[in-house]
């Protein structure tokens, strides 16, 4: 997986502040190389949505909080290369995006897969009395509302 950062160097996609039209796909989870025993993972994810103006990606940090279970590290931390626009066509600052991208986020299974990648580590480095990792289910399909105005 190319670094999460490279997404700022990807071209620009200009679109409303709604989700581009299309499925965000998994493309890559790549585990940091910290301390592979100690029991603690973190990482990076993208994900990939086609759309009819380019590629729009998305990628964030994560980090196992406990066994089983991982958490964005930073939820103002999502790179993209998507310009959200607002009503009058203004690309929206950092912190008007951050909701629209954290909605994106939550619809994702990301925690499945990150999961699935540190599982296969784990069984590559098995530890004295780890049970296996639950990996959550997929919820089910969400419905996007947005707002009339930007809040």
């Amino acid at each position: 997986m190319p670094p999460a950062w490279t997404l700022r160097a990807w071209p620009p996609v200009y679109r409303t502040a709604q989700p581009p039209p299309g499925r965000f796909e998994h493309a890559a989870t790549h585990l940091f190389d910290d301390d592979p025993r100690g029991g603690v993972s973190s990482g990076q994810t993208m994900w990939v949505c086609p759309s009819s103006d380019g590629e729009v990606g998305v990628a964030w940090d994560w980090v196992q909080v406990s066994h089983g279970v991982v958490s964005m590290l930073d939820p103002m931390g999502v790179l993209t290369n998507m310009k959200l626009l607002g009503r009058s066509g203004e690309v929206l600052t950092a912190w008007q995006a951050a909701r629209h991208l954290n909605e994106i986020v939550f619809t994702l299974p990301w925690q499945r897969e990150v999961a699935r990648v540190i599982g296969q580590r784990s069984r590559a480095l098995p530890r004295a009395g780890d049970a296996p990792m639950r990996v959550p289910p997929r919820p089910a399909a969400r419905t996007w509302v947005l707002p009339d105005r930007l809040q």
